[in-house]
């Protein structure tokens, strides 16, 4: 009963991160990573590796579902296909880097690290309207590069799609909320796939993983998540064009400020 209780509460989880990785263009690693955080310690999982394990696998449950993110929202004519190529390889850039920090740096940091970046980015999102900007559109040259960056180190360090850090600066800088999470659905495949490779060579042989995981990546919370995420990320692709743009934004800091609140009530609790 409780192994099926807890393939439930998997593919819950893989339903409701594929609805937000359509809704958000946030991958859904924002859901996956705290759930992996809490199921992971009820296995056995030491507390230094329980965050490694979580971002690793949270990264490749987030292949799948930013192909199809990325797919529907392209055919809805909203991504900023311009924008995505200029910040591609700066971004991929920060990816490497910051998969080296996730392999690096101890569990506790890393929680400590997206608990903090969570709660900035739904303060950012409560707290401004539809209409807020800082500019009307993204720098150009250096600063774009030094953004795109900024995005892969962090959204590899914290296991989530780009959309959690991308959609905020996008919309900082005058793009529509729409075509941000559209735009942002791409960032997960560019994040995601260079960060689960690096996760997986740097975990092979190590100890404390959870049984039948490669590398870092624990196959059978890929394999529980993946299935009902893919069913459910059109759902959430679907409700990014039909709901009004302030829920949207709303909707985004409600689940980075909860999430946010339980990592840091674990850690300091």
């Amino acid at each position: 009963m409780w192994l099926l209780g807890m393939a439930a509460a998997m593919m819950a989880t893989g339903l409701v991160s594929g609805v937000l990785a359509g809704l958000l263009g946030v991958g859904g690693g924002i859901v996956i990573v705290p759930v992996l955080f809490y199921v992971l310690p009820l296995l056995g999982i030491p507390e230094a590796t329980q965050m490694k394990v979580a971002v690793a696998t949270s990264l490749a449950t987030i292949i799948p579902t930013s192909i199809i993110s990325a797919r529907k929202h392209f055919a809805k004519g909203t991504m900023d296909v311009s924008l995505l190529r200029s910040m591609a390889i700066p971004m991929f850039l920060g990816v490497l880097v910051g998969t080296w920090l996730a392999v690096w740096l101890k569990g506790p940091t890393l929680s400590f690290i997206f608990a903090c970046v969570a709660l900035l980015v739904a303060l950012n999102m409560g707290l401004t309207g539809t209409e807020f900007r800082l500019r009307d559109q993204m720098p150009t040259g250096a600063p774009r590069a030094g953004i795109a960056a900024a995005i892969g180190t962090f959204s590899a360090v914290m296991g989530i799609g780009g959309g959690t850090v991308g959609v905020p600066i996008m919309t900082m800088f005058g793009a529509p909320i729409r075509a941000a999470v559209s735009t942002a659905s791409a960032f997960g495949l560019i994040i995601s796939v260079p960060a689960t490779i690096g996760l997986i060579l740097a975990g092979i042989g190590a100890e404390g993983r959870p049984p039948y995981s490669l590398g870092w990546v624990s196959l059978i919370g890929f394999a529980l998540i993946v299935p009902s995420s893919i069913i459910a990320t059109p759902w959430g692709v679907t409700l990014a064009h039909t709901i009004p743009p302030l829920w949207l934004k709303r909707a985004f800091a409600i689940f980075l400020a909860v999430t946010s609140a339980r990592m840091f009530y674990s850690l300091f609790a």
